[in-house]
């Protein structure tokens, strides 16, 4: 098939729900909780929903539970699908406020708090040793566009595994969303899939879906969303 007018999806999955977000606690790059036992059932049930769709390839963040997702999602899909860790797609780097409860977080570092939930183009992470959403987006969108260049011979659909705020952040700005207007779609619940298409080899992004969770059968609450 010809290179033109080729169609990629791009499923994006939130991980499965863990112990530090049920403690609303904050959970970058540097630390890591176990999934919640039920986490796996609301995995398996976006398995179900996933099924419909044919995947090319599996991409997930090395981090534990983000692995653990996609590993889980794998073994409830049909078929041989390859996976891939790639390191690009792990959490922001959050510095001193990793492992903080977020109401400590917000009593510590008050500037800092507030930017990184509110105003992401003012958020100046210095101080706390942390990441900004630049920095955030200049390391995942060429790990973004490698992917894309991987599979936009022929129309496909890939699954990329990764984390609430450094998915937020980076599916934003594949749409072209200015750094001060990241958070205006709101938050990403565990375990949702955003969806994404590019038509044009990576050049530019429509969105599909965004946080779709209707396929997981509990009641979400505040410490599902980033």
């Amino acid at each position: 098939m010809s290179r033109e007018g080729v169609n990629l999806k791009l499923f994006f999955l939130r991980h499965g729900k863990t112990e530090w977000n049920l403690e609303s606690r904050y959970q970058g790059a540097g630390g890591d909780s176990p999934l919640l036992p039920q986490s796996y059932e609301e995995i398996k049930q976006a398995a179900i929903y996933l099924k419909q769709f044919q995947f090319a390839h599996v991409y997930a963040s090395p981090i534990k539970r983000a692995r653990d997702t996609a590993r889980t999602v794998l073994a409830n899909l049909p078929g041989q699908i390859p996976l891939s860790l790639v390191s690009r797609l792990e959490e922001f780097h959050l510095g001193k406020m990793e492992g903080m409860l977020f109401e400590e977080a917000q009593a510590t570092f008050p500037e800092e708090f507030h930017a990184f939930r509110n105003a992401p183009a003012d958020y100046r992470p210095v101080t706390i040793g942390g990441e900004s959403f630049q920095e955030l987006i200049d390391r995942m969108t060429p790990a973004i566009q490698t992917i894309v260049r991987a599979h936009d011979t022929t129309d496909q659909n890939v699954l990329i595994v990764s984390h609430g705020a450094a998915l937020n952040a980076e599916m934003n700005a594949l749409l072209g969303t200015p750094l001060a207007h990241l958070r205006d779609r709101g938050g990403l619940s565990n375990t949702s899939t955003t969806i994404l298409e590019t038509t044009d080899h990576g050049a530019s992004f429509q969105l599909i879906e965004w946080n779709k969770t209707d396929y997981l059968k509990r009641h979400l609450d505040a410490t599902d969303t980033i």
